[in-house]
């Protein structure tokens, strides 16, 4: 562990970013360079305490879980991340899809999404961010853990997860799951997560059914229908912004202007910001 190289790549870092790159209000009466060390560590998920004392040359070598928390909350390019878990003295993560670091082109246009519905996921469907308008729409979707971070598996390993989608959507979605498995199993081969959720899922009825028919290339509908608990049925607009180097996709839910799910959207944002108070 370099621990003065850590600590000076960290400040470097730190004061190179501004409160409106990283979605924070600038405020009226600031005099630090950059981020101030509590906002890095609330973006990082972490105490102050803990961050700071890392910055001044203190306190236990951190984990890599907690560099990769560090690397994502300053906003780091991938190989900026690869330097800090070098410099904390542990190896860099592996590279390519199926990755948790989002690029900072990305989340740049995620922090300024925040009045309608957001979230950014892998090729599997795994939810890696989400504010709390994408939270107070579908739940907390990235609370999961294992192959149940990603929605397909969810769709057929838990059918309690298909009550947020309208019921005659079910059939569609089914097939729109398999489809997307099939071609992402492809796509990585023998041994990938894809590969282990198509063994996992193959004794299901279902999954086994569409598995045989062999369907590919199967898009999302323009539309979307969620069946949210508190306001009742939304018909929504996905749009979607691809990073093909992590194969990370930015999900940007909205309604049209002056429809009944735009009032509904709206309502959703009072109980996102309450969620928050």
């Amino acid at each position: 562990m370099d621990r003065p190289g850590l600590a000076e790549f960290l400040r470097l870092r730190r004061e190179a970013l501004q409160p409106e790159d990283v979605g924070l209000p600038r405020g009226q009466r600031r005099r630090t360079a950059g981020l101030r060390r509590e906002e890095v560590a609330a973006l990082c998920h972490m105490s102050t305490d803990f961050y700071s004392r890392i910055e001044r040359q203190r306190g236990p070598q951190p984990s890599a879980q907690m560099i990769a928390a560090m690397a994502q909350g300053l906003h780091l390019s991938l190989d900026e991340r690869d330097h800090l878990f070098l410099l904390a003295g542990h190896q860099p993560p592996l590279r390519g899809a199926g990755g948790d670091h989002v690029s900072p082109g990305m989340l740049r246009v995620f922090d300024r999404l925040v009045d309608t519905p957001v979230e950014i996921v892998t090729e599997l469907g795994e939810t890696v961010r989400q504010n709390a308008f994408g939270v107070a729409l579908t739940g907390d979707t990235s609370r999961f853990t294992g192959l149940h971070r990603s929605i397909g598996y969810r769709w057929f390993a838990d059918r309690s997860s298909r009550a947020l989608y309208a019921e005659e959507d079910h059939p569609f979605l089914s097939r729109l799951w398999v489809s997307g498995l099939r071609q992402v199993a492809t796509l990585r081969g023998p041994g990938s997560r894809a590969a282990t959720m198509v063994e996992l899922l193959s004794d299901d009825a279902e999954f086994g059914a569409l598995w045989a028919e062999h369907e590919v290339g199967l898009q999302p509908r323009e539309h979307k229908r969620f069946v949210h608990p508190e306001v009742g049925v939304l018909e929504l607009t996905c749009q979607t912004l691809l990073d093909p180097v992590q194969s990370h996709a930015l999900l940007v839910y909205t309604a049209s202007p002056g429809s009944e799910s735009a009032e509904k959207l709206q309502l959703l944002s009072v109980i996102g910001a309450q969620s928050l108070a």
